[in-house]
């Protein structure tokens, strides 16, 4: 049962980090001009994926350790859940981050904005499989 209580932390600390990027540091930074937009998401992104990646797959690991040794099937909902941010990310937002990083900051204007927009769009699908990770993940523990 350890292990997953371990997989709903880690599930829940990956929510959190996304609900705070959507809910408070994007819009923040979307009040910035464009030079400043691009500056600040920079190291925010490479910061970000530090830590949400690892997680990502430490929830994954758990929640199928913790669907192996006690059987229940919100822990192989919320390991999947977990997952499917990393290819969610390399598929739909790499292009977007791919873009970003690439762009000059003599180079900010309306399109690299607009990347920042849509990259903040792309980034709920995270915060929502995150979300799910965690309510199965829950459910689970609950069940036992």
């Amino acid at each position: 049962m350890a292990i997953g209580l371990l997989a709903l932390m880690a599930a829940a600390i990956f929510t959190g980090a996304a609900l705070y990027v959507s809910v408070v540091e994007q819009p923040a930074r979307l009040v910035l001009d464009d030079r400043a937009l691009l500056c600040e998401w920079k190291p925010s992104y490479h910061r970000g994926t530090a830590m949400q990646a690892p997680l990502a797959l430490i929830g994954c690991a758990l929640g199928v350790i913790a669907f192996w040794q006690l059987a229940h099937p919100g822990f192989l909902v919320g390991a999947v859940a977990m997952i499917l941010p990393w290819p969610w990310t390399l598929i739909a937002i790499k292009p977007t981050n791919d873009a970003l990083v690439a762009t000059a900051l003599g180079d900010a204007g309306a399109a690299s904005r607009a990347l920042i927009v849509k990259w903040g769009v792309l980034h709920r699908v995270r915060l929502a499989l995150g979300a799910i990770a965690a309510l199965a993940f829950f459910w689970a523990c609950m069940a036992r």
